[in-house]
């Protein structure tokens, strides 16, 4: 097949057919229960997540820019802008959305400051792709510029439609933070491709590796074009009739890609986690601005399953290596645990469209379950290196023998790079998921200082969070209407108060603090959250943590690593003496809040200290043993 020298060119959209300028990663169009804020809304000021966002973006995101050159992840695009037939292609098949997202991850980032190589690189970067895409709006540059198969010759594995996705994503993103429609422009031809391909009574078929159902819904947002909602509602009900099985890809089944069963007829997410997770992100997605409450209602219900009984006590998902899975029920092997860090990311983005969609508090307390301690985990530190796997236990001896190991320390850069560039572009935006608005009030999901402008209502948060417990909000502009005032009190937090005009009053754990009244500036009430340390039970079911327990303070799960222990000690033989567990500041990471706790050396040992630190902070000195569930002394 012949290609021009030059894509043709769409034409552009009129500024009157586009929406959201200005919103984050998630922008609905149906009513739902609770509304995303704006960008610059929530305004990170100082604090724990002030400094991850401000690392991400000046280390993390900087040095991805250096390894995607280094790896010649935009060489592709300039083959497949030069319409090379048979260029050498750089990575894997999906060497494409990896770029795409570290794209998305620098548009949110120009949102938040000006710096001349990030703008650069996104006009850069954002016209090299335009060059690159082939005339009728089909991008991937394996297929375009390598050669190495047909369009959709192999679509269970070569992620055309996946690469586009991401493409659209980041298309979106550099919208909302600079108007440009320059990849806006990219990701409306891909998505008119797409939809004169795919549909019913076309190709009926779909993608190995979901994602194309969150991106179509969010151009949709944008555009307020009907079929972009209506080819993502295909591809969620056209998932499920087995059709994606391929046995010259290592023999995986249907159940891998997630295609054995219909959505609606899900019981629990299955097959490879990642993908599994963000198919049910993008169905909920379609089922919110379709009003499909029975499609909403069954991805609740696989949501409380999986939750239930197929997330690890950190939040971590996929406890199988093979096929990189979900297991069954209850199997949830700490030792050979899977627990990707994309997966932990996917489900973040599950949780925060369910919680949207209702309003219910367990959806934001996953996303702090899963945020400190199954997203943070993945990232160094430094910011400059990650985790691939998340492990709760490596044994004494473990050898690494593939790099995705626990036991191999953290590494710069992967292969398969989708951990690190997945991680930038959620700590880009995780200011996002503090706050949300409603006709009526403002409601505060997670804890950080920020100034927060929501709807007639402006409140600064003052806190310490996660290592203090006290959440000081103090109101700095309100429009003289009644309002509305909701603070999430996690579920751990038996015993909380609440203080308001010096009066402090009790407030359930699991739900939100509600005070509605006419605010004046200057206003202050204050969540008083216990950081007492508390163990956690293992589920019976799980036998790998049968009769064990895990140490947790405030929103961050502990665990022991070998480099605290006192000389002598391993911490394979370790076992907890009694519920005596206190609060140490060591000079330990920074002095960061240690818990210390009786125990032995072995079952049958001498009496020792055993010291735990936040598990999202381990390997960050040196790799040894290291266990989260510790076996309790009869």
């Amino acid at each position: 097949m012949s290609v021009s020298s030059s894509p043709q060119a769409r034409p552009a959209p009129s500024p009157a057919t586009l929406r959201s300028a200005g919103a984050g990663p998630v922008d609905p169009v149906a009513a739902t229960a609770l509304r995303p804020l704006p960008l610059g809304a929530i305004r990170l000021t100082s604090g724990f997540l002030a400094d991850l966002e401000r690392e991400n973006g000046q280390v993390s995101v900087t040095r991805g820019h250096d390894h995607l050159e280094r790896e010649r992840a935009w060489d592709n695009f300039t083959h497949a802008a030069a319409r090379e037939q048979a260029s050498p292609h750089a990575g894997p098949v999906f060497e494409d959305g990896e770029a795409f997202k570290w794209l998305e991850a620098v548009a949110w980032e120009v949102g938040h400051r000006d710096d001349p190589d990030l703008g650069r690189w996104l006009t850069e970067y954002a016209d090299l792709v335009r060059r690159a895409q082939a005339d009728d709006g089909y991008l991937s540059t394996f297929n375009q510029a390598a050669g190495k198969r047909g369009r959709y010759e192999w679509i269970s594995y070569d992620h055309e439609i996946f690469n586009m996705a991401t493409m659209i994503q980041a298309g979106v993103a550099q919208y909302r933070t600079t108007g440009s429609t320059v990849l806006l422009d990219v990701a409306r031809r891909a998505a008119d491709h797409l939809d004169t391909t795919f549909g019913w009574g076309k190709r009926e078929e779909t993608c190995g590796h979901p994602l194309v159902e969150m991106a179509l819904v969010e151009l949709y947002r944008v555009t307020r074009e009907r079929r972009y909602l209506d080819l993502a509602t295909y591809f969620v009900e056209v998932r499920g009739r087995g059709s994606l099985t391929d046995p010259t890809w290592q023999g995986w089944t249907s159940v891998y890609f997630s295609d054995r069963i219909g959505v609606r007829e899900t019981a629990y997410p299955e097959g490879h986690a990642v993908r599994a997770v963000y198919f049910a992100s993008g169905a909920t997605d379609v089922a919110l601005e379709n009003g499909d409450t029975a499609l909403l209602a069954a991805l609740r219900r696989q949501w409380d399953n999986m939750v239930e009984a197929k997330m690890y006590v950190n939040g971590s998902l996929g406890s199988r290596w093979e096929g990189e899975a979900f297991g069954d029920p209850y199997e949830l092997p700490t030792d050979r645990g899977y627990g990707e860090t994309c997966a932990a990311i996917a489900s973040l983005q599950w949780s925060w469209r369910l919680l949207i969609a209702t309003g219910e508090a367990k959806y934001a307390d996953l996303i702090e379950r899963q945020f400190y301690n199954a997203v943070l985990s993945g990232v160094s530190l430094d910011h400059d290196k990650y985790f691939y796997v998340n492990a709760l236990q490596v044994r004494d001896g473990a050898l690494a023998y593939d790099s995705r190991m626990a036991a191999s320390g953290r590494h710069e850069w992967f292969g398969c790079s989708c951990c690190p560039t997945n991680l930038m572009r959620t700590l880009a935006t995780i200011s996002q998921y503090v706050a949300t608005a409603t006709d009526g009030g403002v409601q505060i999901h997670q804890f950080a200082a920020a100034q927060i402008d929501g709807d007639g209502l402006a409140v600064r948060v003052a806190t310490g969070y996660p290592w203090d417990g006290d959440v000081v909000v103090e109101v700095t502009g309100a429009d003289g209407r009644e309002r509305e005032l909701a603070i999430r009190v996690p579920p751990w937090a038996r015993g909380a108060e609440l203080d308001v005009d010096g009066v402090a009053v009790p407030v359930d754990a699991g739900t939100y603090a509600r005070l509605r009244r006419f605010w004046n500036t200057g206003q202050r009430l204050t969540l008083r959250l216990p950081m007492t340390p508390r163990t956690e039970h293992g589920h019976h079911r799980v036998d790998a943590v049968r009769g064990a327990v895990a140490l947790w303070r405030g929103p961050l799960l502990y665990t022991i690593e070998h480099v605290d222990q006192a000389p002598g000690v391993l911490v394979d033989d370790v076992v907890m003496v009694g519920a005596n567990l206190r609060v140490e500041h060591r000079d330990v990471l920074g002095g960061v809040p240690a818990v210390v706790l009786d125990g032995r050396a072995a079952p049958d040992g001498p009496a020792v200290d055993i010291v735990a630190i936040p598990y999202f902070m381990w390997a960050n000195r040196e790799i040894g043993p290291m266990k989260v569930w510790l076996p309790v002394a009869p």
